[in-house]
């Protein structure tokens, strides 16, 4: 890992506020940790709930400085203080994204915005624009892009080590819906709410990471698309299944297949993309390892901290070899990403290129189009309809 450019160039720390992810939110804990492993940023500020009252109270919980009441308040109040938060985190249910990212843009914030980007194309391709109109970097929460074998892979596919990719292959199979929650069955989980998560809850929560990482490492994404999007849980409204052929412009293929109803899974995100030289296989629940296959000769397994790795691995790796690292290291990798990106522009200086690879809001408006190009296809019984990238 680099050393701290914020305190070197900034002579501070970046003041982080947050949004949502309140006391007993996974992904809430998961972000104000990250924000901090590398010491390059504090939380300072944050609405930790729409109800006013709980949202102090677990402000003080959760020992964050300044809390309020609502997003309106924070933004105003923030942009004012000499003191004030750089970046903001959103970790609300997706059908405020669009809304609290045009704010938080508009008072002059960078931001960290959870997926899906928004619920719907036309907004995600305005925030496209009001990003580019602006000076402010955008990071979308695709936390796998982080893990340092992920890195290597998309880094060795750049330097055509793999030749032309020909296929590529994404599941992310789930068994945490293999059977009707008490949540969805008394109707207390946005997430089977189309009106507030997006109307395919399969497709909008992690089939997006799945489009995502497989375009992130093969450097491309597909031209066409075809879906079958299902409920195979009976009883159960809400999406819970999706397969997906892809065709890209070079006449490669791909399949995505990806469930959160498979009876017995765990997490089961699993990556493969072959070229004409070779091809490279890699497993979120074993994330230290990249296997790669080469034409002709034996198989080599790439190892987090080993020997042979590329920069683009090295610079996101914590801990020596032979100590794993996780999820949650994989998220403050795009935190220190995006922190360096933030002090080129605070400091006028030019960032350093591997900062980057930070997944960007046109990363997050290319997955809201997948979403929509799939929902198209299935209802149209598997049609063949574009998608590519924003």
């Amino acid at each position: 890992m680099t050393s701290n450019p914020v305190m070197g160039k900034l002579g501070r720390r970046l003041r982080l506020g947050v949004i949502g992810g309140g006391p007993g939110s996974f992904i809430g804990s998961v972000h104000r940790g990250a924000a901090v492993l590398e010491e390059m940023y504090e939380v300072v500020a944050g609405v930790l709930s729409s109800d006013p009252e709980r949202s102090l109270s677990a402000a003080n919980e959760l020992g964050i400085a300044r809390a309020y009441s609502s997003a309106e308040e924070m933004f105003a109040t923030e942009a004012d203080r000499t003191d004030g938060m750089d970046i903001v985190a959103i970790m609300t249910p997706n059908n405020s994204h669009y809304a609290l990212a045009c704010q938080a843009l508009e008072a002059g914030f960078h931001v960290m915005c959870e997926k899906p980007l928004t619920n719907d194309l036309d907004e995600a391709l305005d925030l496209v624009k009001r990003v580019q109109a602006s000076d402010r970097q955008f990071c979308v929460a695709y936390g796998y892009t982080g893990y340092p074998m992920v890195r290597q892979a998309r880094a060795m596919v750049e330097a055509g080590e793999l030749g032309e990719i020909r296929m590529v292959q994404c599941e992310y199979v789930q068994g945490h819906l293999a059977a009707l929650t008490e949540s969805e069955q008394r109707g207390q989980n946005w997430h089977m709410d189309p009106a507030v998560a997006g109307p395919s809850l399969i497709l909008g929560d992690i089939a997006t990471h799945s489009y995502h990482l497989a375009s992130y490492v093969s450097g491309m994404e597909p031209a066409q698309i075809n879906a079958d999007v299902t409920t195979v849980v009976p009883g159960r409204d809400a999406h819970d299944y999706a397969g997906i052929q892809l065709r890209y412009a070079n006449n490669a293929r791909g399949m995505l297949w990806i469930t959160q109803a498979a009876a017995g899974a765990s997490h089961g995100l699993y990556l493969r993309i072959f070229g004409s030289k070779g091809g490279l296989e890699w497993h979120q629940e074993q994330p230290n390892e990249l296997l790669y296959r080469r034409l002709d000769a034996p198989a080599v397994t790439f190892t987090k901290g080993g020997p042979g790795l590329c920069e683009a691995a090295n610079r996101v790796t914590r801990i020596a070899i032979g100590h794993p690292e996780g999820y949650r290291e994989a998220f403050a990798n795009l935190y220190s990403d995006l922190a360096e990106a933030i002090v080129a522009i605070e400091t006028g200086s030019t960032p350093e290129p591997l900062s980057l690879w930070y997944p960007s809001v046109q990363d997050g408006a290319s997955g809201v189009r997948f979403v929509q190009a799939a929902l198209r296809s299935s209802d149209n019984g598997g049609s063949w309809e574009l998608c590519g990238p924003v």
